[in-house]
């Protein structure tokens, strides 16, 4: 079972953290949106109170479909594509799906083979390094460049577990992810892509998720934003989901 905490009173939405984070990083967010919505704030497998739950992306999105029943999801980042798995294995219980700064596989079997080895490498940095430096280093990443240590979360990142990320890493990486690009075009409900216009590898992605998806998707870019865009112009991505709810 995952941990959750829920926030507000009236319509769900389940919201999902990325690598390093718990469900702490969306409080700020659910503050803000509470009045007429319900939020339930997820810890991941491997992260926060769910750090000693191992799960692949497909049994997270087993145990999300579990915790959160039928709502409104949104993921950023490793969050996303749990809350895509979600849409894909149990498309009943997601009324419509946001998906920030989100991937739906890499295509190509040499570069997904290189990026299963690259996630092993950082699993086993983690378990080598400590959660402390190993957060250090993450944050320090080019992806993370417009994120500023205020916005970044730093004390619940180092809430979690060197083990429970290592798992993460393993079982749920880019690398371990099959490709689901094929399968885009079977999300019936209305699907909201979000990425920061300075994230251009996720703003790409997004915009040719969209594609597949078809006439129910579209995409928004939020301005003066990296890859943690929800982090970094926090203003403009809750106007942005609060019409998204809205409408």
């Amino acid at each position: 079972m995952l941990f959750a905490e829920e926030v507000g009173k009236g319509r769900p939405v389940v919201a999902v953290h990325g690598f390093t984070q718990t469900h702490r990083s969306w409080l700020p967010i659910a503050q803000r949106l509470e009045r007429g919505n319900h939020f339930t704030l997820v810890d991941a497998p491997g992260h926060g109170a769910s750090a000693d739950v191992r799960a692949d992306l497909w049994q997270g999105a087993d145990l999300l479909a579990d915790v959160g029943g039928r709502a409104c999801y949104v993921g950023y980042s490793m969050g996303a594509r749990l809350c895509l798995h979600l849409a894909l294995r149990h498309p009943d219980l997601v009324t419509a799906l946001v998906l920030i700064g989100a991937h739906p596989g890499i295509t190509d079997p040499e570069q997904r083979a290189s990026r299963h080895a690259d996630d092993e490498a950082l699993a086993r940095r983690v378990e080598a390094d400590g959660v402390s430096a190993f957060v250090d280093w993450w944050l320090q990443r080019p992806l993370f460049s417009t994120l500023s240590a205020s916005a970044a979360g730093v004390p619940e990142r180092l809430a979690n577990t060197a083990e429970g990320l290592a798992s993460s890493l393993r079982l749920a990486g880019t690398g371990s992810q099959e490709p689901l690009w094929g399968r885009l075009g079977d999300l019936t409900m209305p699907v909201l892509l979000v990425a920061g216009e300075l994230d251009d590898k996720f703003a790409e992605l997004g915009r040719r998720a969209a594609g597949a998806i078809g006439g129910n998707a579209e995409v928004v870019l939020i301005p003066g934003a990296g890859h943690a865009c929800h982090l970094e112009q926090p203003d403009a991505f809750c106007a942005v989901l609060a019409d998204f709810l809205d409408n």
